[in-house]
């Protein structure tokens, strides 16, 4: 059985998405024109709804912040050529967001679950495993409402979305009885099994289902960010010199800003240092690319160099080889 994959969200399908209004339309209402907005790009992302912080993220890129902003545009009267500027900024926006902060979603579209289920010895396994881990007292039966809770402990690693925002379940397994009275054996559970996951797949099929996962990509975008604003890089710079300056004065300057940016990197848009081993080759490939020799003994200019290079490399490895990291962990 294989794990449903996932697919990066990063709004390259927005971009060329213009919308038009209807031209026998007199005015929009904020309210209208972001609606229309968020169904066209939900459209486009595969029919996935778009999360709270992703549209008030948008809506900051677009200067409308906050509760109060935010509802004082949706109830202003536009006309048809504002309405539509302020619908295609909205879609940009959007895409904007998901470029620095891509989502990372799985599409249930029922092959996972068709995968498994054409494979009889694949699915035998799967239904003995969801039976034992049920048949919580032994006795080589279980209630036939269990077939609910094996149906929830599939999820979506199975390719089976969520009960709560995906109710067409709730209709397949009732129209299977899982809902009545009765006890099954194991061989009784497979057989019930099976048709409902059939249903289930073939729904999905026809409309496919995507789960957003709370994985963070970190792609350089961030640290990009940084570079380009000098106010912020002194203040980063500044910080590291302190650090040599205050104790550490026999390091030598590689060893003292990769320290620092083990401790603070997140700040600056890097993968938490100890996330995953993938963090680890990424800092081992970017000071593998600095003079190891550099000492501690550099005028301030030198320093400032440095910090930047180191910074710029990191950037770079992240753009062409971007960090997972699991929000959960």
């Amino acid at each position: 059985m294989c794990d449903v994959g996932i697919t990066v969200l990063d709004g390259d399908t927005l971009r060329s998405l213009h919308v038009s209004l209807r031209e026998d339309t007199v005015s929009f209402t904020g309210a209208q024109v972001l609606d229309l907005a968020e169904s066209e790009a939900s459209r486009s992302l595969l029919g996935l709804s778009l999360p709270q912080h992703l549209k008030s993220s948008a809506l900051r890129r677009m200067n409308i912040d906050g509760v109060d902003d935010d509802v004082d545009f949706r109830r202003k009267e536009l006309s048809p050529e504002e309405a539509s500027r302020k619908l295609n900024e909205y879609l940009s926006a959007i895409a904007d967001e998901l470029k620095d902060n891509p989502l990372v979603a799985s599409i249930l579209d029922g092959s996972a679950l068709r995968m498994f289920l054409e494979d009889e010895d694949d699915f035998a396994m799967i239904a003995e495993n969801l039976f034992t881990d049920l048949d919580t007292e032994d006795k080589g039966m279980i209630s036939k409402r269990e077939i609910r809770n094996a149906v929830v402990n599939m999820g979506v690693e199975m390719g089976v979305p969520p009960l709560e925002e995906f109710p067409l379940i709730n209709d397949i397994l009732k129209k299977h009885g899982a809902e009545e009275e009765g006890e099954l054996g194991q061989s009784q559970f497979a057989e019930l099994l099976q048709p409902i996951l059939q249903e289930v797949a073939d729904a999905l099929a026809k409309k496919h289902f995507a789960v957003i996962h709370n994985i963070k990509i970190v792609n350089g975008s961030e640290l990009k960010k940084v570079l380009a604003n000098e106010k912020k890089l002194n203040d980063v710079i500044a910080k590291i010199k302190q650090e040599k300056d205050n104790g550490k004065s026999g390091h030598k300057s590689t060893e003292i800003i990769k320290d620092f940016l083990e401790k603070n990197g997140k700040e600056l848009g890097l993968p938490p240092a100890q996330a995953n081993e993938a963090v680890i080759l990424l800092y081992d490939a970017v000071f593998a690319d600095i003079d190891s020799g550099k000492g501690a003994s550099e005028e301030e200019d030198e320093f400032r160099k440095l910090v930047r290079e180191i910074l710029e490399k990191f950037a770079e490895q992240l753009e062409a080889n971007p960090i997972y990291c699991d929000l959960d962990g």
